[in-house]
């Protein structure tokens, strides 16, 4: 894992010593996702620059520096991530031969580079299991070749930089280079309103965009700024083909399949010359990621985990049972409001384009905490959208049946009606009966749920009433005056065929929300202490055999992850990890009402907002009178405004 930048200008002047100090000065700024070592290159000819920081996880020696020059010199590689099959592809190389023999080290990057050298960029890139993002320099053809993994893992970003093309793991790179501007895009700024983050390929700058994931963009260095980004793997291919090649076996040898396609991933992931452990929350995810590390390790994994005082969201004890039946090494941090006021002033250095998904909180502390004894862990993430674990997986449809055919007007009466009992009112009767509620109706913060069913309830269509669910605000037009464009959710011909409502929000969630929030989130929290973190449930292998599962396998009744679980219960006893699904999610309600509230006023003042001259003033004072009064709970609406604000504070 490390951050990579550079850029392609033949009109930029200077020799190659000085294209490698501009290389360097902004590699320089993703020191956090690099401490170990630091590289740059320059190739005057062409006007490119490549920068390089090193986090050492594999072959720690020299040997594994970058930029990495191929053997015979063709090609110059700067690399994040991991190729999780490079012994499996180091022989197969071998057996090929070529210039690159003898290998000179042991590191994932040189198979890369042989495997360039031998099967082209776009032949290697298939051959590819797991998360990256490169750049490549092609010195003989002078292509610049972006390219990032299939799933979204590993951020790469790219723009213009006066008449050239300047690119970098994260945004704060980009804006080292003397020649990119960093103007708002109050579009994106829309777009981030409603979602939390900047939904891709869009970025908060109008001259920066994110590649796509599974996407190559090859740039000629004598047209640097013609960019036609084009898919190597697209999960809507990935998703048709499975749907005309269904799984016909039985249950037993789906599991059986599934189980062995996880154990390979994980096993593959375990490999590294640094420590390593899990993030364990004691859900259905992290808890068989841990397990199968357990399965396939002779000494006790260490796992870790975050507790907090509000047993709404504390779940602290269910992973110290699932880790005490495993024989783990398991360490615990308890997060208090201090931890938060401690954490809140750096976020927008962390997270270096607008991002407000509250959960960055816990999950930048538990890195934190897991960074103080290993240098990689092993994540649960991708198991909700792969294998329909979200709550609105099965609630969206039920919904659905019974408000389709309802008029308008009948729906928005309910929705009013379901207003007038503020949330704390609904989350009192539902503690009230919480005795007398079966399993599946005890949800954590029933007043907010209820809230926000309301606001669903006007939805169109069935595709409306998903976005709705996923919208921090819904009308972000109201809030800036800014129209937002359409983005995939809003555009039919892109959708791949799916069987059935529940199918297409899982792929809505794959190629959205999971790359532009949780993969985001996990990167920035991790990198931001030197951590790489690692996720089996999205090696491609497992996530195309999931697509070709009857959706009865992954869903029954109001049960996600139903394969998910049959494999658990073979190492893990069922009423340790079956309970309902909770997220990973803080205090952030009462928080914005106590210890955060003077931080939130001060930065939501409306002499301020009405300066910055972005938003309407009193539609956010309203916002937040709402939630201090105990009205309506606006925290992931207030939470939207205050990541906002912190970041134009601090980068604008």
């Amino acid at each position: 894992m490390c951050g990579i930048c550079g850029f392609i200008n033949p009109g930029m002047t200077g020799d190659a010593q000085g294209l490698a100090a501009l290389a360097e000065r902004m590699a320089d700024t993703l020191a956090h996702r690099g401490p170990d070592a630091h590289g740059a290159y320059g190739d005057p000819e062409a006007g490119v620059g490549l920068g390089h920081r090193r986090l050492s996880i594999l072959d720690l020696s020299p040997a594994g520096s970058q930029p990495m020059h191929g053997g015979d010199g063709r090609f110059v590689l700067a690399h994040n991530g991991e190729i999780y099959n490079f012994l499996e592809l180091r022989r197969e190389l071998e057996a090929e031969g070529g210039p690159f023999l003898p290998w000179r080290g042991d590191s994932d990057t040189e198979v890369m580079l042989a495997a360039f050298q031998v099967w082209g960029v776009e032949g290697a890139l298939t051959r590819f299991a797991g998360m990256f993002a490169f750049a490549l320099w092609d010195r003989k053809e002078r292509i610049l070749h972006l390219a990032r993994d299939r799933m979204g893992e590993k951020p790469l970003y790219f723009g213009r930089a006066g008449s050239g093309l300047v690119f970098g793991s994260e945004l704060k790179a980009l804006r080292a280079h003397p020649d990119f501007e960093a103007g708002l895009d109050m579009e994106a700024l829309s777009l981030f309103l409603r979602y939390q983050y900047v939904p891709e390929p869009r970025s908060i700058y109008a001259n920066a965009h994110k590649l796509m994931p599974g996407h190559l963009l090859s740039i000629r260095a004598d047209r640097p700024q013609e960019w036609n980004p084009r898919p190597y793997w697209s999960l809507r291919d990935c998703v048709e083909r499975a749907q005309a090649d269904p799984f016909t076996g039985s249950e037993q040898e789906a599991a059986d399949g599934l189980e062995t396609l996880l154990s390979q991933a994980v096993q593959n992931q375990m490999l590294s010359d640094v420590p390593l452990g899990a993030l364990l929350s004691g859900g259905i995810d992290s808890s068989l990621v841990t397990a199968l590390m357990q399965a396939a390790s002779d000494r006790p994994v260490r796992s870790f985990t975050i507790g907090f005082a509000d047993k709404a969201y504390d779940e602290s004890s269910d992973a110290r049972r699932v880790a005490d039946h495993l024989g783990t090494e398991h360490t615990e941090l308890f997060v208090t409001p201090e931890h938060v006021l401690d954490l809140i002033g750096g976020l927008p250095e962390l997270y270096d384009e607008p991002f407000a998904d509250a959960s960055q909180l816990p999950t930048h502390l538990v890195a934190r905490l897991t960074r103080e004894h290993v240098t990689v862990c092993l994540t649960g993430d991708g198991g909700d959208e792969t294998f329909a674990g979200y709550n609105r997986h099965f609630w969206a449809p039920a919904v659905w049946d019974r408000i389709g055919s309802v008029p308008a007007p009948l729906r928005t009466l309910a929705a009013s009606t379901m207003r007038l009992v503020p949330p704390g009112g609904y989350d009192t009767l539902f503690e009230a009966a919480d005795g007398l509620l079966p399993e599946s109706l005890r949800v954590r913060t029933p007043g907010f749920k209820a809230h926000k069913l309301a606001d669903a309830l006007g939805a169109p269509t069935k595709e409306a009433l998903y976005k709705r669910l996923c919208s921090a605000w819904p009308d972000p037009n109201a809030l800036t005056g800014t129209p937002e464009p359409a983005t995939l959710v809003d555009r039919p011909g892109a959708w791949p065929r799916t069987d059935g409502y529940t199918r297409w929000m899982q792929f809505m969630d794959s190629v959205t929300y999971l790359p532009g929030d949780i993969l985001h989130k996990v990167d920035r929290a991790a990198m931001g202490v030197a951590l790489e973190s690692r996720a089996p449930f999205l090696d491609h292998r497992v996530v195309e055999f999931a697509w070709r599962l009857p959706l009865p396998m992954l869903l029954a009744g109001r049960e996600g992850k139903r394969i998910l679980r049959t494999i658990l219960y073979r190492h893990v006893p069922r009423e340790l990890v079956d309970r309902p699904k909770t997220g990973f999610g803080a205090p952030l309600e009462h928080w914005l009402r106590g210890p955060l509230r003077d931080w939130a006023h001060e930065l939501l003042d409306p002499a301020r907002i009405r300066q910055q001259g972005l938003f309407r003033a009193e539609a956010v004072s309203g916002q937040l009178a709402d939630h201090m009064s105990g009205r309506r709970d606006n925290q992931y609406r207030l939470w939207t405004m205050l990541m906002f604000q912190a970041w134009y504070d601090r980068w604008m």
